[in-house]
């Protein structure tokens, strides 16, 4: 697990890809922020966050599941990070900034990933 990335993941470049193809210019982990967002749209005080389903324990299949092993620990780790998330996304929303989350399991190439970001950001 130690050779997990926490920035520049395939996910996110994905999603940067997509924003940047939209014609969006943006800054990336600003860490003046909660939660060191992805993504950060400084002028219109928005920000993303690429999560990966099993670190941050999004509702589906990838996100559900535990290693068979040392069960206790991963179990308190993987809870301990969605309720960091949550207080994160808390302070960010009390600070006047409106946060957009994008799961690894929600990327595709269907577009419905690039109607979300589009109707998140505004044209």
């Amino acid at each position: 697990m130690g050779k997990v990335k926490s920035k520049n993941t395939q996910p996110e470049l994905a999603v940067r890809r997509l924003v940047h193809s939209l014609g969006y210019r943006y800054r990336l982990h600003v860490k003046k922020l909660p939660g060191t967002p992805d993504i950060v749209f400084a002028k219109k005080k928005k920000v993303i966050f690429v999560n990966g389903c099993f670190w941050h324990r999004h509702n589906c299949a990838g996100g559900r599941r535990l290693p068979h092993t040392r069960r206790k620990f991963w179990h308190a780790k993987l809870e301990g990070n969605k309720k960091r998330d949550g207080y994160n996304m808390g302070k960010l929303k009390r600070m006047g900034w409106m946060v957009l989350t994008i799961w690894t399991c929600g990327i595709d190439s269907s577009g419905s990933m690039k109607k979300k970001v589009l109707n998140f950001l505004g044209r």
